[in-house]
């Protein structure tokens, strides 16, 4: 009896232990490609920091966030985080001119938007997820840059007083910070997709499976609904990220300062 069990149930107990092997593998072979997308990143987010910048008296906008937060949804909030302090220490140490102050704020700024909004997408992977996570990361980084500028501007700008940053708050930190998410946000619009796709087609990222309930003809016309899904977002994106640049120019009166021009410094 106990030998014809052995021999029933051997195969399965077998597979199985196979098949936990292979999930091991798999997994391993995962966290590897997160580890080597994550260090992607970070190259991207700081590299971001010198294609362009938009400055408005002395604050500054660059892509940094956007990426930061691409890394977020794709690979998770942890390595938002991450990258929100990494990048930053970088900068520090390399071109920094803010001090530690400055550090601060931007970790903060930084992990503020990035990592709200992967936390939400996290729990809610789809199109509502990534909406409400854009609009609570733009809320959340503006509310805080705020209430941070209100207390840590004073201790790194000179001749800066509480009162004289509160006094600011209507006329520049508001409507930076607001149009700084704003913009952020339409860089992800932009972005995701094509980011994306490049890592699926570079197998850093499973591919999603359509249903197997659905006929060849089902799975097309929904491919032609995402297509069409996706051109739309992106062209909502472009508009958005034009018009808060318009801002930025138009009513705050910044300026670009380019690739040239910083390595020039």
């Amino acid at each position: 009896m106990g030998t014809y069990l052995y021999l029933c149930f051997f195969p399965l107990v077998k597979g199985e232990f196979f098949m936990q092997k292979v999930n091991l593998k798999q997994q391993g072979s995962w966290k590897i490609k997160k580890l080597v997308m994550g260090a992607v990143f970070c190259a991207l987010a700081f590299i971001s920091m010198f294609v362009m910048r938009i400055n408005v008296v002395f604050l500054t906008f660059d892509a940094k966030d956007a990426v930061v937060t691409l890394a977020g949804l794709l690979l998770g909030p942890l390595y938002a985080l991450s990258i929100s302090v990494i990048v930053p220490l970088i900068e520090f140490f390399m071109i920094g001119d803010t001090g530690i102050w400055g550090l601060i704020m931007d970790i903060l700024s930084t992990a503020s938007f990035s990592v709200v909004c992967a936390l939400i997408y996290k729990y809610k992977k789809n199109i509502k997820g990534a909406v409400v996570g854009l609009l609570a990361a733009v809320l959340t980084m503006t509310a805080a840059m705020l209430l941070f500028n209100l207390f840590i501007v004073p201790l790194y700008q000179p001749g800066m007083t509480t009162a004289a940053v509160a006094s600011m708050i209507p006329s520049l930190f508001l409507p930076f910070n607001l149009t700084k998410g704003v913009l952020n946000a339409a860089l992800v619009m932009i972005f995701y997709k094509p980011v994306s796709r490049a890592m699926k087609a570079a197998k850093m990222l499973p591919r999603r499976e359509f249903s197997h309930d659905l006929t060849p003809e089902q799975a097309r016309e929904q491919r032609k609904k995402n297509l069409t899904f996706s051109i739309v977002v992106t062209a909502v994106g472009i508009a958005v990220a034009l018009l808060c640049v318009a801002v930025f120019f138009l009513i705050l009166d910044g300026d670009f300062t380019l690739v040239e021009e910083l390595s020039g410094k």
